[in-house]
């Protein structure tokens, strides 16, 4: 195994498990806020203090390992996203901030107003759209570097990309799908059948926007890099398996059954289906001009 193979690997691997714990935190940010306006939050607000309590300090872990891999991994990257993520990096950073200073108060036992709650919740759901911007640069055609060596973020095209946008869409809907499928299967192994229905509507329903919105992913990215498009091809297998997983768990789910398996499909759904976006595990670092 090469130093870029495995450098990109154990980033992968990072950015995985960023993905899963991240999602859950997120997520479940957005379904306090919206429950609260619903009049559900007494029937959920609980569960999701349990899981935040312990989890929250340690989420950014993953990220931070991630992003420091990268420079020491691959140097060169640090000189062509240090332009390009700078706007939204530091609003990333922003929400993040945001959504630290919501857990202190809160944990304070400050009473939680709407407008704080509006933030917590629209942030879990703004941090993944705007972090979503790695992987759509790192698809190519958004940098251009002249002869002199100057780099160019081309941030008009970016913004009016249909790629881009698709990949803004399944950031939020996966978000939403993967918190929604992990309460669940907190909820009942809590015994808290009230949070566990409201929690269960909720995986359902944002079940069928995440596969859609995979798909619109798939074909974005044919007509935006097609040599990435033809390489995924070849391992059409892991989507086919990713797609297996996504009904299995969507099934135990409604069919209320065996709540921790499903969320182990959920898992291997966005593993296969994340995994299966590097066919040539370099290239999703190797930018495109």
């Amino acid at each position: 195994m090469s130093y870029e193979v495995l450098g990109i690997t154990v980033l992968w691997v990072f950015l995985f498990g960023y993905l899963i714990v991240a999602s859950i935190d997120f997520g479940a940010g957005f379904f306090s806020f919206y429950s609260s306006i619903t009049g559900k939050r007494h029937l959920i607000h609980n569960i999701i203090e349990r899981y935040l309590s312990p989890v929250w300090e340690v989420t950014n872990v993953f990220l931070v390992f991630f992003f420091v891999g990268i420079v020491g991994f691959f140097p060169d990257t640090a000189y062509y996203y240090g332009t390009a993520l700078l706007v939204p990096g530091s609003i990333a950073i922003i929400l993040l901030a945001i959504r630290g200073a919501y857990y202190a108060f809160n944990s304070y036992g400050t009473r939680s107003k709407t407008i704080y709650m509006f933030l917590y919740g629209a942030s879990g759901l703004l941090i993944p759209a705007s972090l979503s911007t790695v992987l759509t640069i790192s698809e190519g055609g958004y940098i251009e570097v002249d002869s002199g060596g100057k780099v160019t973020f081309l941030f008009s095209k970016l913004f009016t990309s249909t790629y881009s946008w698709t990949v803004v869409l399944l950031a939020i809907v996966s978000v939403l799908y993967i918190s929604a499928m992990f309460l669940a299967y907190y909820a009942d192994r809590a015994k808290d059948r009230n949070a566990f229905e409201v929690v269960r509507k909720y995986a359902l329903v944002w079940s069928g926007p995440t596969i859609l919105s995979s798909l619109l992913v798939f074909f974005a990215i044919r007509n935006h890099n097609p040599e990435h498009f033809e390489q995924m091809l070849n391992l059409a297998w892991m989507f086919v398996a990713s797609f297996i997983c996504f009904l299995i768990a969507v099934y135990l789910v409604w069919s209320k059954k065996r709540l921790g398996l499903s969320f182990l499909f959920v898992m291997l759904q966005f593993g296969f289906a994340f995994f299966g976006l590097v066919p040539d595990i370099c290239l999703m670092f190797c930018i495109r001009i």
